[in-house]
C-alpha cells in the first residue's frame, strides 16, 4: 500500500508545487504591473523604430549598435527642433488666453443677463462668476509642499522616459540574442511556427506605432490649418492639443474640440458653432477615410474587435488601458490564429450567404440557352 501511495503523494506535492508557483507569478505581476506596462511601451517604441534601423544600416556601412544610436540622435534633435519651435509660440499664445479671460467672463456675463425666464439668468450668472473666480483669481505664494511635490513628479518622468529609451536601446540590440534564448524553451518543431508569430506580432506592433503618428500628424495638420484660416486665436496650441487627444481612444476627439470651442466662444458665439462644425468634418473624413486606410494596413483587425479592445482596456486600467488595447488585442489575435485549424476549414453559415434575388435568376435562366447554342457553334 505503501508503495502505491508514493507515486500519488510524489503528484500531488508536484502538482501543489506548480500552483504555488504559478500564484508566486501572478502575484509578482501585479506587483511589477508598472514594470511590464513600461516594458510593453518600450517593445512598442523598438518596433516602431526597428524598420528605420535596418533601412539605415542598409544604406551606411555602421553596426546595429552604431545604427540605433544614431537613429536616437536624429530623433532626439528632431524633437528638440520641434519643441523649440513650437513650445514658445504655444506658451506666448497660452499667456494671450489667460490675459483674455476677464473680458470673456464680463461678455459672457453680460449675455447671461439677457436670458429669461429670470432663474436662468440668475443660475448661468452664477457660475460664470464661480468659473472667473477660480480662473482669474491670481494666486498666492506657493506652497512648499507643493513645490516639492511637482519636483518630485518631474524628476519620477525624467526618471520614467530614461528608463523608457535604455530600455528601448537594449532591446534593439539584443533582440535577436533574446529571441533565440526564449525560443529554446520551445519544442524544436515549434520554433519555426514561433518565430514567425514572434517577428509579425512586432511588426505589427510597430505598424500601429506608426499609424497612431500618423494619425495624430494628420489631425494636428488639418486642425491647425482650419484654425488659422479662421482666424481662431492660439491656432497653434489649439491645433497641438488635438494632434496629442487625438492618441486618446474613444474621448480624443471631443477632449480635443473642447478647448478650441471655448477659444472661439470668446470671439463670438458664430465662430465657436462654425469651429465645432470643421472639426466634425474634419473627424468625419479622418473617421471614414483616414483611419480605416491606416489601421487596415497596419494593426489588420476588424472594426468590432477594435471597439470591443477599447472598451475592455477602458474598464480595466482607464486610458492607458485604452491606449494599449489595440496592440494588446492584434497580438492575441495573432497568437490565437496559430491554434486555429487551418487545414479544415470552418463551412459557412447557409443563413449568413447572400442570395441572388429573383430578377437575377431570371436573367442567369434566360443566359443559358444562348450560352448552350455558344457552345454548340464552337
Amino acid at each position: 500500500m505503501r508503495a502505491e501511495a508514493a507515486p500519488w503523494f510524489v503528484r500531488g506535492m508536484a502538482l501543489a508545487a506548480g500552483v504555488a508557483v504559478v500564484l508566486g507569478l501572478v502575484a509578482l505581476f501585479a506587483s511589477a504591473i508598472d514594470v511590464v506596462v513600461l516594458l510593453f511601451v518600450a517593445v512598442l517604441l523598438a518596433s516602431a523604430l526597428e524598420p528605420i534601423v535596418g533601412t539605415v544600416r542598409g544604406r551606411l556601412p555602421l553596426g546595429r549598435g552604431s545604427t540605433i544610436l544614431l537613429v536616437y540622435v536624429a530623433f532626439f534633435v528632431s524633437v528638440i527642433g520641434l519643441a523649440l519651435i513650437v513650445v514658445p509660440a504655444a506658451i506666448d499664445q497660452g499667456e494671450e488666453v489667460i490675459a483674455g479671460l476677464p473680458a470673456f467672463f464680463e461678455s459672457a456675463k453680460a449675455w447671461a443677463a439677457t436670458l429669461r425666464p429670470e432663474i436662468l439668468s440668475s443660475s448661468v450668472t452664477a457660475i460664470l462668476g464661480s468659473l472667473a473666480e477660480v480662473v482669474t483669481t491670481p494666486g498666492g505664494p506657493p506652497d512648499p509642499d507643493e513645490v516639492a511635490e511637482v519636483g518630485t513628479l518631474a524628476a519620477e518622468a525624467a526618471i520614467t522616459l530614461a528608463t523608457l529609451l535604455t530600455i528601448v536601446f537594449f532591446w534593439l540590440v539584443e533582440h535577436a540574442r533574446w529571441q533565440r534564448y526564449l525560443l529554446a524553451y520551445v519544442p524544436a518543431e515549434r520554433r519555426a511556427g514561433a518565430r514567425d508569430a514572434w517577428n509579425e506580432i512586432e511588426g505589427r506592433l510597430g505598424l500601429w506605432v506608426r499609424g497612431q503618428l500618423l494619425l495624430m500628424g494628420a489631425m494636428g495638420l488639418a486642425t491647425g490649418v482650419a484654425y488659422t484660416l479662421l482666424g481662431l486665436p492660439v491656432a497653434l496650441l489649439l491645433a497641438l492639443i488635438a494632434a496629442l487627444a487625438e492618441a486618446i481612444p474613444i474621448v480624443g476627439p471631443l477632449l480635443g474640440a473642447i478647448p478650441a470651442v471655448l477659444v472661439a466662444a470668446t470671439v463670438s458665439p458664430e465662430l465657436a458653432v462654425l469651429v465645432a462644425g470643421v472639426y466634425v468634418v474634419l473627424q468625419l473624413i479622418e473617421g471614414s477615410v483616414l483611419v480605416p486606410l491606416v489601421m487596415r494596413n497596419t494593426v489588420g483587425i476588424s472594426p468590432l474587435l477594435v471597439l470591443l479592445s477599447l472598451l475592455v482596456g477602458g474598464a480595466v486600467a482607464g486610458i492607458l488601458g485604452a491606449l494599449l488595447a489595440v496592440p494588446i488585442a492584434a497580438s492575441i489575435e495573432i497568437v490565437l490564429a496559430r491554434f486555429q485549424a487551418r487545414e479544415t476549414p470552418v463551412a459557412q453559415d447557409a443563413a449568413a450567404i447572400e442570395t441572388p434575388d429573383e430578377d437575377d435568376l431570371d436573367d442567369h435562366r434566360r443566359s443559358l440557352p444562348d450560352a448552350k447554342e455558344s457552345a454548340a457553334a464552337s
